[in-house]
C-alpha cells in the first residue's frame, strides 16, 4: 500500500528533545529558536529528513511552526489544527497559539518583555516572513538573529535527504514544451527589466523543465534548484545521480550544476535577479544583496492556468478516480453497521483506485474520520486512533490519487446507518454551500475573496461556520495544494481560466462528527445568457468531479427549487459518465445513489 497507519510522533517524545534544544539555546547564547514546518524550497510539503516540526513537538499538520524558548515553547497553528494539536504535543512543555489569530510577534513581546535574541535558520523561512516579523519587533528589544539549524544539531538520527529518480512529463500530458515554457517566461522577465529569477518551489521547476521526482511522498517533485535567465536558459541545481534515468529530456538550455553551488552561482549573477518575497528563503536575499528585485515567481501563475492538455487529462483522470470511489462507496454500504474500521476504509479505496495503472500514488494521506474523528480536520487514522464505523454514526473520506494524467481530490461524508436529524440538518446546509459555489457566474477580474462567502453563507445564517479555506488550487499531476489562486477570504488572486480549485465547505463539531463535500472544479469562460448583458465577461466552472453525494443525509424540504435541480443534474451526469466504467454491481448500487430527488 501506499498509506500506512504506523504513529510517526508520540507526544512524550517532544519534552527530552526539547530539553536538548534548550541547551543549544543556552551554549549559543539565544533566547529562543523557530522550528517551521518548512524545508530550503519552501514548498507545503517535506520530506523526512525535514520534519523538524513533528521531530520536536509531535504535530504532523502540513502547516504551523514552534517558537522554542528557554521557559515556554509555542506551536502555532491554523485552525485546521486546533483539535488535532492537543492530542499530538505534551500539553505539560508545549502550548498551541492559535494562528494567526495571534502573531509570532505579539507572542515574542509577552514571552520576552526584557528582549533577547530569536535564532532562526534563513533557509527555512521566507523572505516576507522574516521582513514581517522583524519590523513588527522593532523598538521591543526582541532580535531575530540567522543561526545554524539548531535541531538539525541535536537530531542524531535524522533521515538522510532523499535521492529518488527524476523521469520526463510527456508532453501528451503536459501540453508544450519546456523550450517553450522557458522562452516565454524568459520574454516576461527581459519586459520587466530581470537578468534572471531564482526558483526554488519543487513544483515550478517539475512544471517548468516537463519532469517529476519522487522525493516527497504523494508530490511527483523533486528537490532542486533553478535560476531562469532572461534568454531562456536554465541553470538547474540538481544531484546528479536524481537525473540518470532522463537522458538528453533537458536539451541543451538547460545547464546542470550540484545543488552545494547554488548560492555561489546565484551570488555571481550581474542582476537584477528576480526573487518571490512569499516563497524565496531568506539566505537568497542575503546573498543578493543589492541585486534582489522582489516580483511574482515567474511560473506560479502560468502553471496555475493550466492549458487545454492538462484540463483534459485532469478531466480523464476524475472519471477513473470516480468509478473507483464509486466501487468503494458500493461496498461500503453493503457492510453491515459496526462491521468496518477506519482503516478497512481507506485500505479498500487505496485497492480501488490501485486497479488504474496509470495511479502513480495517492495525492494525499485519506482522510477516514467517523464520528468525533471526522471533526479533525486533517485526521490521519493510525492504529491507535482506529475507530469502528457505528451506526448513526457518519465517516468523512477526504482522498485523492496522482495519476500520469491528473491529480484528483475528492471528499464525501457518507451515513453509516440511522443518522440522527442535527446532522443530517448540517449536512444539508454543507450541501447547499457547496451547490451556490458551483452554481456561480462572476465577472472577470474577481477573486477568491470574493466569492468565497458564498460557500459559507447557508452556514452564516445559523451562526456557523468552518475553520478552513473554501478551497485551494491544484496541480496537474503535481501537488494537490498549488497557488497562487484559492477560495480564502485572504486570496487576491484573480481566478482566471484553466485554473483547477477545489470547492469543499464543511462543519465540524469537535467530540461528535464532522461534515466536508469537495469536488473540483475548473475556471472556465461563461457561456452567453440570453438576455444578459452582451458586454459582461462571465466565467463560471467546468465540474471535474463526479461520485455521487449521499442522499440519505440530505433534508430534502430544506433544499430550494434551483438546488434540487442542480444535484438532480448533477447526479444524472454522474450515472452518465461513470456508470459505464463501474462492475455491474456498482452500477445498480449507482442507479439508486443518483436516483432524482
Amino acid at each position: 500500500m501506499f498509506q500506512t497507519f504506523n504513529v510517526t510522533a508520540r507526544p512524550e517524545q517532544g519534552p527530552p528533545r526539547l530539553a536538548l534544544l534548550r541547551a543549544e539555546l543556552e551554549a549559543e547564547g539565544l533566547a529562543g529558536f523557530l522550528v517551521p514546518r518548512a524545508d530550503a524550497h519552501q514548498g507545503e510539503y517535506v520530506a523526512a529528513h525535514d520534519e523538524r516540526l513533528a521531530w520536536l513537538t509531535g504535530f504532523t499538520g502540513s502547516a504551523g511552526f514552534c517558537a522554542a524558548l528557554r521557559d515556554c515553547a509555542g506551536v502555532f497553528i491554523d485552525g485546521r489544527y486546533r483539535t488535532q494539536v492537543k492530542a499530538q504535543v505534551a500539553l505539560s512543555d508545549f502550548t498551541p497559539v492559535p494562528w494567526p489569530d495571534i502573531q509570532l510577534s505579539d507572542w515574542l513581546r509577552e514571552q520576552l518583555p526584557q528582549g533577547g535574541k530569536v535564532g532562526f535558520d534563513p533557509w527555512l523561512h521566507s523572505v516576507a516572513e522574516i521582513e514581517r516579523t522583524m519590523a513588527a519587533l522593532e523598538g521591543t528589544g526582541i532580535v531575530l538573529t540567522r543561526s545554524a539549524n539548531l535541531v538539525d544539531r541535536i537530531w542524531d538520527d535524522q533521515p538522510a535527504p532523499p535521492m529518488l529518480p527524476v523521469k520526463p512529463h510527456p508532453l501528451d500530458f503536459a501540453g508544450e514544451t519546456a523550450e517553450a515554457k522557458c522562452t516565454r517566461l524568459a520574454t516576461g522577465l527581459k519586459a520587466a527589466g530581470h537578468r534572471a529569477a531564482a526558483i526554488t518551489l519543487p513544483d515550478s521547476i517539475m512544471w517548468l523543465l516537463n519532469i517529476r521526482g519522487a522525493d516527497i511522498p504523494r508530490n511527483p517533485v523533486a528537490h532542486g534548484f533553478a535560476i531562469l535567465h532572461d534568454d531562456g536558459r536554465v541553470d538547474l541545481f540538481m544531484a546528479a545521480e536524481k537525473l540518470t534515468g532522463i537522458g538528453d529530456h533537458l536539451g541543451a538550455g538547460v545547464t546542470l550544476h550540484a545543488p552545494e553551488d547554488f548560492l555561489e552561482t546565484l551570488a555571481a549573477q550581474e542582476g537584477p535577479v528576480r526573487l518571490d518575497r512569499i516563497t524565496a528563503p531568506q539566505i537568497l536575499a542575503d546573498v543578493l544583496g543589492d541585486k534582489a528585485v522582489y516580483g511574482e515567481e515567474p511560473c506560479a501563475l502560468p502553471k496555475a492556468r493550466k492549458n487545454a492538455a492538462e484540463i483534459a487529462g485532469a478531466a480523464t483522470a476524475h472519471l477513473r478516480d470516480g468509478a473507483a470511489m464509486v466501487e468503494m462507496l458500493c461496498w461500503l454500504d453493503d457492510q453491515p453497521a459496526g462491521s468496518l474500521m477506519e482503516t478497512d476504509v481507506v485500505t479498500y479505496l487505496e485497492a480501488c483506485r490501485r486497479r488504474d495503472n496509470a495511479l502513480q500514488d495517492i495525492s494525499f494521506e485519506t482522510i477516514a474520520g467517523t464520528g468525533p474523528n471526522g471533526a479533525i480536520m486533517h485526521y490521519r487514522v493510525t492504529e491507535e486512533t482506529d475507530s469502528r464505523l457505528q451506526d448513526g454514526h457518519m465517516i468523512v473520506i477526504d482522498s485523492g490519487g496522482q495519476y500520469l494524467d491528473g491529480t484528483t481530490d475528492i471528499t464525501r461524508t457518507v451515513g453509516i446507518g440511522a443518522v440522527g436529524e442535527e446532522e443530517r440538518h448540517c449536512f444539508t446546509l454543507v450541501l447547499q454551500a457547496m451547490i451556490a459555489v458551483s452554481r456561480l457566474r462572476w465577472p472577470r477580474g474577481l477573486a477568491g475573496r470574493d466569492i468565497e462567502a458564498f460557500g459559507r453563507l447557508p452556514l452564516w445564517l445559523e451562526n456557523k461556520d468552518f475553520n478552513h479555506g473554501l478551497g485551494h488550487g491544484v496541480g496537474a499531476y503535481l501537488s494537490v495544494h498549488e497557488g497562487p489562486q484559492r477560495l480564502s477570504r485572504l486570496s487576491e488572486i484573480p481566478l482566471e481560466p484553466g485554473m483547477i480549485l477545489s470547492n469543499e465547505p464543511g462543519y465540524y463539531r469537535e467530540g461528535a462528527f464532522g461534515i466536508r463535500i469537495e469536488n473540483l472544479l475548473a475556471v472556465q469562460e461563461a457561456a452567453p445568457m440570453a438576455g444578459g448583458d452582451p458586454e459582461r465577461h462571465m466565467f463560471d466552472w467546468r465540474t471535474l468531479t463526479y461520485v455521487p453525494i449521499d442522499r440519505r443525509l440530505i433534508v430534502v424540504d430544506m433544499l430550494t427549487h434551483a438546488e434540487r435541480a442542480w444535484l438532480n443534474a448533477y447526479h444524472a451526469q454522474v450515472a452518465e459518465l461513470i456508470g459505464p466504467r463501474v462492475s455491474d454491481t456498482a452500477r445498480r448500487w449507482l442507479e439508486q445513489a443518483t436516483a432524482p430527488i
